[in-house]
C-alpha cells in the first residue's frame, strides 16, 4: 500500500466516525493493519489502538458497556505511541486522536 491509499484509508476512518458508523471505521483501518498485524511497528501498534476505539464506541451503542470500556482500554494503552512515531501520517493521527477522544466524551456522558 503506497502512502496517498494510506492517506485516504485514514480519511475514510474518519468519515465513518463522524457518521457514527463505528463498525465500518473498524473495517477500514483493518485494510491497513490486518496485513501488517505482526509486524513489530509502533504504527501498526497506533492503528490497532484506533481501530479498538471504533470497536469500543460500536460496543457501547450495542449496550455491551462492560466489553467497551476493556476495548477502550486498549486504546489507552497504545495511545501513547503518537509521542513517539515517526511518520509521514503523524499530524493526521494526532488529529484522529482528537476526535476520538471526543466521540467518547460524548459516548459515556
Amino acid at each position: 500500500m503506497n502512502e496517498q491509499e494510506h492517506a485516504q484509508l485514514l480519511e475514510d476512518f474518519l468519515y465513518c466516525l463522524s457518521i457514527k458508523e463505528y463498525y465500518d471505521a473498524h473495517e477500514v483501518l483493518e485494510l491497513i493493519w490486518f496485513p501488517r498485524r505482526f509486524e513489530d511497528n509502533d504504527e501498526m501498534k497506533l492503528l490497532k489502538g484506533f481501530i479498538n476505539a471504533s470497536v469500543s464506541f460500536e460496543l457501547e451503542r450495542r449496550n455491551r458497556v462492560d466489553a467497551s470500556k476493556k476495548v477502550w482500554e486498549t486504546y489507552l494503552k497504545y495511545r501513547p505511541l503518537l509521542n513517539k512515531l515517526d511518520s509521514p501520517h503523524i499530524n493526521r493521527y494526532h488529529f484522529i486522536a482528537k476526535e476520538i477522544e471526543k466521540i467518547n466524551t460524548i459516548t459515556h456522558q
